[in-house]
């Protein structure tokens, strides 16, 4: 090798070093090639993420664009630059945890073959292996220990602290991505466990395609922002608005079109377009909302389901009728809490709103706690100027909920800020699925029971 080519070898050792891009083009340069910007890109906010003061980054990338790759280097490039970071990564289980784990351990320890060939030693040459530690999922580097750990949602983390997590695609298909109990178990697993083992200041990477809008990435986005948190998202689409692919190499504008129509339009949206797939598939595409003065009632009402089970809502909405049929939400008391607290709640809720007629549904109890309410109303609030008329809902839930869904998306108004207000119930009502498991219905359920009794006509009017 000539002078110069050593000069230059160095310079290109020296600038991997600093760029995280160069780092990965140095050493896969048929993956990480000049010309694939997106990735320049993605390895870019990266390496800006881990420089600021940012505390998470959720990263959505479509499937084969190289994210469980670039996610395998970034470890790599970090322990280069720092043989204390302690690295947990965490994967969908422990076969791809362990694949996960190796492509940072062989990285680090692959052997110069050819020398006009860059390895990872030729960059990092201080960043080894320690010896003879022989574990795939858990090993340390020369020098420090225990520096990293691969885990999943059935593997353990006991033991270990981790200044940076790394989360790489945790749902493997749609049947997951449609079920509230799995997404739960996630969230659950990835607060309870890996949250735990963060050390103070330590950072989370989250990089997966995008399913469901509760999915890890989602809930991560939503709960770190309303902590306050610094948290830096980016998502890349396969098909970009002005209709040219993320990169044609990957995947071409005919590849692409040939795979989506093998899937269904909202599989396709959530992995392709990072659209969460029951953000196709919610049935309330939109509400209407209002704030400021209130109009003009001809009477102000009451629908309350009660709980069927302990698991279920107990969910009691007051609202005002204006002459030409439209629905205005007051007050909603929407809660698991038993009977003997929800029925001075709900007598209060009528005192107050100076409600005139109040349907409960009469199924599993419900009778029984209207006559409850009706009798706290009279001798605690000296009143009995609501009517409480309970009744039997005999219809089937979900085709109600269904057939009543458009008129309660054109006409009934909820306050602008009912998502702070009344969160359980905005969540309940924005997130429910036209098809699919559906955790609760209670919302809907009492939603539409407002959409019913609207067309039964007034029987009350006030000043």
């Amino acid at each position: 090798m000539t002078d110069l080519s050593l000069i230059r070898k160095g310079a290109r050792i020296e600038l991997a070093k600093r760029e995280f891009f160069y780092f990965c083009n140095l050493l896969a340069p048929d993956f990480y090639k000049k010309n694939r910007q997106y990735l320049i890109d993605m390895c870019n906010e990266m390496q800006e993420f881990y420089e600021s003061d940012d505390e998470v980054a959720v990263i959505n990338v479509p499937p084969r664009h190289g994210k469980s790759r670039t996610a395998s280097m970034f470890a790599q490039w970090v322990f280069g630059l720092n043989q204390n970071e302690k690295i947990m990564t965490g994967s969908y289980n422990e076969t791809l945890s362990t694949t996960f784990s190796k492509a940072v351990r062989n990285g680090i320890s692959e052997t110069k073959a050819d020398k006009d060939k860059v390895v990872y030693s030729d960059i990092f040459p201080d960043t080894q292996i320690k010896r003879g530690d022989g574990a795939m999922n858990l090993w340390s580097l020369e020098g420090g220990y225990n520096n990293y750990l691969a885990t999943s949602p059935t593997g353990t983390a006991t033991g270990f602290g981790a200044s940076f997590l790394i989360i790489d695609d945790l749902i493997k298909n749609a049947e997951e991505a449609f079920n509230e109990n799995t997404l739960d178990k996630h969230w659950e697993w990835f607060t309870n466990t890996m949250l735990s083992r963060l050390e103070e200041g330590g950072k989370i990477l989250i990089i997966m395609t995008r399913w469901a809008s509760k999915d890890l990435a989602g809930r991560a986005l939503d709960h770190f922002a309303e902590e306050g948190k610094k948290v830096r998202h980016i998502n890349l689409k396969a098909l970009q608005d002005d209709g040219t692919m993320l990169c044609d190499e990957v995947l071409s504008r005919k590849s692409y079109e040939s795979k989506i129509r093998a899937m269904s339009p909202e599989i396709a949206a959530a992995n392709y377009q990072q659209e969460p797939i029951d953000m196709k598939g919610r049935l309330y595409s939109s509400f209407k909302t209002y704030e400021g003065e209130l109009p003009q009632f001809k009477e102000i009402k009451n629908y309350t389901d009660t709980a069927d089970t302990g698991a279920d809502y107990h969910c009691s909405i007051n609202y005002g009728v204006t002459f030409d049929n439209e629905a205005y939400v007051l007050d909603v008391l929407y809660t698991k809490a038993p009977m003997e607290e929800t029925e001075p709640e709900h007598a209060k809720m009528l005192f107050e709103r100076k409600v005139n007629w109040a349907d409960i549904e009469s199924n599993n109890g419900g009778r029984g706690y209207a006559r409850s309410v009706e009798r706290i109303l009279k001798e605690k609030f000296k009143s009995n100027k609501t009517r409480i008329e309970p009744f039997h809902q005999s219809k089937n839930k979900q085709a109600r909920i269904l057939s009543n869904a458009t008129w309660v998306m054109d006409h009934i108004y909820f306050p602008s800020d009912w998502r702070f207000r009344w969160p359980e119930y905005y969540k309940a009502m924005t997130e429910y699925q036209r098809e699919g498991k559906n955790k609760h219905d209670d919302a809907p359920d009492a939603t539409t029971g407002i959409a019913e009794k609207i067309g039964q006509g007034s029987l009350f009017s006030f000043d």
